[in-house]
Formats: C-alpha cells, structure tokens, sequence
C-alpha cells in the first residue's frame, strides 16, 4: 500500500511519516512542507492523470492544512467542482489538472468535515463535457492529516 500511495505522490518524498489506513503522511524537507495523501478508490471509468487527494502544511509560508485536489480527469474550463463530506458540500475552484478550498477557512471546513465522515467525494465535468466523479475513504486521514501537522511543526522548533 505505501508503494501505491508513494507514487502517487506529487514530488518524490524525502520522509515517510507512516501509512495510516489509505492515507498516508510524508515530510518533504527540499520544498519545507509536510503532507497526507491518498489515492481514491478504484474506478473502471477512464483517467487522464493520476488523481490524488492532499492536505499539506508549509510552516515557511503560515499555511496549515491547504487542500488540493489532482482529479482523475482534466477539468472543463470553468466547471463546477463539488466535494461531498458526509452530510456536507463544498464548492470548490480549480481548472485543468487540479482543484482547491477557496481560502483557508474553506480548508478548514473540509479538513473538520473530513475528521468525522468516512467518505469524500469529488465530482465535477471533464474537458468533454462528461461529468465523472473520484471518491476517497477517510479511514486514517485525521492520523495521517496529524502525523503531516506535527512533523512540520517539530521541524521549526
């Protein structure tokens, strides 16, 4: 499982933090910012990229918990990205190869709605138009999102 989650990672990792479930927590001292991530789960419909979920920490500039998105597919040009937590939706905004919160208090609505669900769910249209959806299971995000937030923070110490 580490493996599979490792290659989907955005940049080559520099420190495992450990694999919590289907999430799992890296430190990247080269870009200073530690993360969790998690691949969804399997689908048979087409993929153009290889998608992946993030909620990353980078002490050098203040942000904690920044989500992103790196869908299964490349977004249509102004399309509408909906991300459902359990109960809740958020609107989120993004273009071609990635999708984000909106601002910092959006991030941290997710990550909350993220700690108590067990199950997220991306949907939004591709570039041809065809609505798709990724779905990620939430079992050992809070570990992984915590093992990412205090790897950061012992590092500034």
């Amino acid at each position: 499982m580490l493996a599979a989650i490792a290659l989907a990672a955005p940049l080559a990792a520099k420190d495992s933090l450990g694999v919590f479930s289907g999430w799992a927590a890296f430190r990247d001292p080269a870009a200073a910012r530690c993360y969790a991530i998690a691949k969804p789960e399997d689908s048979r419909n087409p993929r153009d990229q290889a998608p992946y979920a993030t909620v990353a920490t980078w002490p050098g500039k203040q942000i904690r918990n920044q989500l992103h998105f790196r869908p299964s597919r490349k977004l249509a040009k102004g399309a509408r990205i909906s991300l459902r937590i359990g109960p809740r939706s958020f609107e989120l905004t993004g273009g071609g190869a990635d999708a984000w919160a909106t601002d910092a208090a959006m991030d941290a609505a997710v990550v909350a709605a993220m700690r108590s669900a067990e199950r997220m769910t991306l949907r939004a249209s591709d570039a041809k138009g065809r609505r798709f959806s990724d779905s990620y299971l939430l079992a050992g995000a809070a570990t992984a999102i915590d093992a990412a937030t205090l790897a950061c923070a012992r590092k500034r110490r």
